[in-house]
């Protein structure tokens, strides 16, 4: 139960592919509920790091904690229990858990198989809507196998990976093509076209029946838009427009001084516990807001640093290093780089707890982010 655990929630947002090595190296260093359980929320950040979306990975412990704490050790034993007792389980990973590790007779209903399903079912409405997501739910509880329900959810999912996929559906290896409506669609306007050109009557087989015939006024499921034949099945499912992600640029400092050993030593600093990227470290940073000029920005960000370290900086120290852009699910983040090299005597005050020196592959093994790995590999560093 504690490995599909494991699984689904890295497998959320995220691709098998990407997955596969952070889930073979997280369960070989946390093989039980235990060990994760006593393992430091640093730990747990320095093995999530390149995955993205990090609350799930602190999610994750705080369940193995509250497993180990609250529930004698053993992981919740039905549906109804993993959405309730769980942090960070919803109606998607408790139903997948419950079915594939525990037998539990529910659907599961993910991207995939919201796709199969609204091209099943010529589901025209915004796939996203409440009442399109209960219609989806209420249908894969109908369908799901009473006998192997983990098998059936697992099949689905990847009937939608493989076969039922979002740009090149493979319809003629589809074991349920003779079920959906899209295709069915699809066969229709190509004995329309089919028709027009041998020049006989132009009508549609009443056995077949047109997509378009459903749409209502009334109906939350029916299509909201003319059918497009260029697209096919392609035409489902519908989402709402994506809200445009919030542009941001921050300015970031990579200061760096002579280590102890020889290898140059690189400042990082502690985000807060909550948050984007919550307990994750960084080079000391900035957000450009407001009116402020980026000139005075610059000389906030150098006291800033000044702090950190526990002396007075130059702002002429600043050195520009170029704009690193990463790309998070709603914030197009652009980093201003620049750097401050220190020389052994201008580093005398005291540190504070959250900041940190770390060498260039210590850096590389940190919990840090993709985009500081992004802002630590431009060239001039």
């Amino acid at each position: 139960c504690g490995m599909i655990w494991v699984s689904e929630i890295m497998l959320q947002q995220t691709q098998v592919a990407t997955v596969i090595d952070y889930y073979n190296k997280w369960m070989k260093r946390w093989p039980t509920v235990q060990g994760l359980a006593a393992a430091t929320l640093e730990e747990v950040n320095q093995m999530w790091a390149g995955l993205g979306y990090y609350s799930r990975g602190k999610r994750l412990q705080e369940g193995a904690q509250k497993v180990v704490a609250e529930l004698g050790g053993e992981m919740p034993r039905t549906v109804e229990a993993l959405l309730k007792q769980l942090p960070g389980v919803g109606r998607y990973t408790a139903a997948a858990v419950g079915s594939i590790a525990l037998g539990q007779v529910t659907g599961a209903v993910d991207g995939n198989v919201i796709r199969v399903l609204c091209r099943v079912r010529a589901i025209g409405a915004d796939s996203t809507s409440p009442a399109v997501t209960e219609a989806l739910w209420s249908t894969a509880n109908t369908l799901v196998s009473q006998e192997r329900p983990g098998d059936f959810n697992q099949a689905m999912m990847e009937l939608g990976a493989r076969v039922c996929t979002p740009k090149g559906p493979q319809c003629n290896q589809c074991p349920i093509q003779t079920l959906c409506h899209s295709y069915r669609k699809v066969s229709v306007k190509r004995e329309e076209n089919s028709t027009k050109l041998l020049g006989k009557l132009n009508r549609v087989p009443a056995s077949l029946p047109d997509v378009e015939d459903l749409t209502s006024g009334t109906c939350k499921l029916c299509p909201t838009e003319p059918w497009d034949s260029q697209l096919g099945v392609l035409n489902f499912p519908r989402k709402a427009v994506k809200k445009a992600p919030r542009v941001e640029r921050t300015l970031t400092c990579v200061v760096s001084r002579p280590g102890a050993g020889g290898d140059v030593e690189y400042l990082l600093t502690q985000r807060p516990s909550k948050g984007l990227l919550a307990g994750m470290w960084e080079f000391p940073s900035l957000l450009l807001e407001g009116e402020n000029s980026e000139m005075k920005q610059r000389g906030a960000l150098c006291a800033g640093v000044g702090r950190m370290l526990g002396v007075r900086l130059d702002n002429g120290l600043l050195q520009y290093v170029g704009e690193v852009v990463h790309i998070f699910s709603h914030i197009h983040q652009t980093y201003v780089v620049y750097s401050l090299c220190l020389n052994v005597s201008d580093e005398g005050g005291k540190a504070q707890s959250t900041t940190r020196w770390l060498t260039r592959p210590s850096l590389q093994e940190a919990a840090v982010s993709t985009g500081v790995k992004k802002v630590s590999n431009l060239n001039l560093l």
